[in-house]
């Protein structure tokens, strides 16, 4: 009798929990019938932890392959569908469509105007805090404050992002572009681009962010174990292994009968918070004593919030308490680590497979930087002129946007103006500005949205010298339509590392392509030309949402540097 009553013991809240999550999907209908948009239905929440697990790698494959797998559930259920998706189904639905779940009701925005109005309306359309509590590792922060509290981590937060702090970015940059050039040089091909493109990423954030300086080291190099790189070593494994930090929190961590990967997580939390209360408690002697910073962002944070005349409030206005200090550094480490080394990673492999493009940032990179030395490369007079790495980077973040962003009605529905049709927004509605489709929509990009041609982003007056170079010199960025370009977000709440990542990206491009250019390796029977196009469509098809949207393998493509003649 019992063997009969077990599984019936199983099955009972499972049974329970199924018709609670078509209850609640139900409700959830009514509420987004009242909208007036197109429904898309599905019976997952895009929230569901276990479900985030699985969807891609095994339920949606499995579905995809049944005679009725093909629908909605196929199509919407799973993480970065947006991508694949382009503007497809704000092309076949409207500008605004939403997509009801068990959880709750997700309203995709593709329309400038009212894109623009969402991020200026920072009040009416919050960010989902609950969705941020996560990254409140090592104390609260400009990603889990809203209202004044957010304002308050926002203007210390800004100080810091200084012209002198840029000037860092670039000098550390560079150097650390040359230092992987000539580790890729060094080999006959490289797989592993991604990986040290996320290395260049962590040197850059460690001298700029700490004024912590180290020599590039490439994916196969061993890494130095001497104790004075326990600093970088523990924001790597950080960095790493963020995921598991934020979801299983430092308490969690610290037992000592976890797997030895978790307890090596939980040493590294520890030796990069004493780091950063190591630099706190030096940098306020300095301040104490009337010493100079040195401009990286820890310091600078330092004294905007422990300065004279600062009086520090965390309920009000002031600086930033000690934890809010550690809890902003976590961010902009986090925030700025994978986001510009997926965008290196993506513009270098996407270059080995356009000469073309090649040849005119290397025609823009010879003209302004001539044939000084690297260390001679002025940031204050060379940046400004890099326009084309500049369109690189734009072209590469318009169709490979590495970071989502995510909006919310908050506790009470709000109106919002589509077109010439004005919606009410029921409460607790997420609403998502859909940068993917904004970013690939006709309307704003034209017939070859979808192609990555950065010398859209470029305009020139016509020389009438007709030297090449004097065109150069007239070139200027092109200003997208308002709102359809949203990468770093757009209104007040938009990114404050902009002109970090900016500065980060072009003076990258400058040390690496110069003088060389890099192709890929031809396999098999292949020629140069099939090479370049199967490297494009690895890009295309081999792309996909895990943190981030990332390169999946992207040590597929194998790639080689080879020297340019001298012109």
């Amino acid at each position: 009798m019992a063997s009969y009553l077990l599984p019936l013991l199983w099955a009972v809240p499972i049974v329970c929990w199924v018709l609670y999550s078509w209850y609640c999907l139900f409700i959830n209908y009514l509420t987004a019938r009242k909208i007036g948009v197109p429904l898309v239905i599905i019976p997952v929440s895009h929230e569901n932890p276990l479900w985030m697990i699985v969807d891609k790698k095994i339920f949606i494959p499995l579905f995809e392959r049944l005679p009725f797998g093909s629908g909605n559930f196929t199509r919407y259920n799973w993480r970065g569908w947006e991508f694949q998706d382009k503007n497809k189904s704000h092309l076949e639905k409207g500008d605004v469509f939403v997509v009801v779940t068990p959880g709750r009701n997700w309203l995709y925005l593709c329309n400038a105007e009212a894109l623009l109005d969402v991020f200026q309306r920072r009040a009416d359309f919050p960010r989902p805090l609950e969705l941020f509590e996560m990254v409140k590792v090592f104390g609260p922060n400009l990603s889990t404050t809203d209202g004044q509290q957010w304002q308050r981590h926002r203007k210390v937060t800004a100080s810091c992002f200084s012209e002198q702090n840029n000037e860092l970015v670039w000098t550390e940059s560079v150097r650390q572009a040359r230092g992987m050039l000539d580790y890729w040089c060094s080999q006959k091909s490289t797989r592993s681009i991604a990986d040290d493109a996320r290395t260049l990423s962590l040197h850059v954030l460690s001298s700029a962010g700490f004024g912590k300086s180290y020599p590039f080291q490439g994916y196969l190099e061993a890494s130095p174990t001497d104790v004075a790189t326990s600093y970088k070593e523990s924001l790597q494994t950080i960095l790493d292994n963020c995921i598991l930090l934020m979801v299983l929190g430092q308490d969690f961590l610290s037992q000592s009968w976890l797997p030895k990967r978790l307890r090596k997580l939980h040493q590294a939390t520890l030796t990069f918070k004493q780091y950063m209360t190591e630099v706190y408690e030096e940098e306020k002697k300095c301040i104490a004593d009337r010493k100079p910073g040195d401009g990286n962002l820890m310091t600078s944070l330092i004294r905007a919030s422990t300065g004279a005349n600062v009086t520090i409030d965390s309920e009000n206005q002031g600086g930033l308490t000690e934890s809010e200090i550690y809890g902003n550094v976590f961010v902009f480490n986090f925030a700025g680590h994978d986001t510009t080394a997926h965008t290196i990673a993506f513009a270098v492999v996407i270059l080995a497979a356009n000469p073309s493009v090649q040849n005119w940032l290397s025609e823009e990179l010879r003209y302004v930087l001539g044939d000084r030395d690297p260390e001679d490369w002025n940031y204050q007079t060379v940046f400004p002129r890099l326009k084309r790495c500049l369109a690189i980077l734009y072209e590469t973040l318009r169709l490979y946007t590495p970071v989502p962003i995510a909006k919310s009605t908050g506790k009470e529905p709000r109106t919002l103006t589509v077109g010439n049709k004005t919606f009410v927004i029921p409460a607790n509605t997420m609403l998502i500005p859909n940068h993917v489709a904004v970013h690939t929509h006709p309307r704003y990009w034209g017939h070859d949205r979808l192609e990555w041609h950065p010398s859209r982003w470029i305009q020139s007056k016509k020389s009438t010298s007709g030297d090449p170079k004097n065109s150069i010199d007239d070139e200027s960025m092109v200003i997208p339509y308002k709102g359809s370009f949203i990468a770093w977000s757009e209104g007040i709440r938009n990114c404050p590392g902009k002109k970090f990542s900016q500065v980060e990206f072009v003076a990258t491009m400058a040390g690496l392509f110069k003088d060389w250019y890099v192709e890929p390796v031809i396999e098999g029977l292949e020629d140069l030309d099939m090479a370049r196009k199967r490297v494009m469509r690895m890009v295309e098809h081999d792309t996909g949402q895990v943190l981030l949207l990332q390169l999946l393998h992207p040590e597929r493509a194998a790639l080689s540097w080879k020297r340019r003649g001298i012109c």
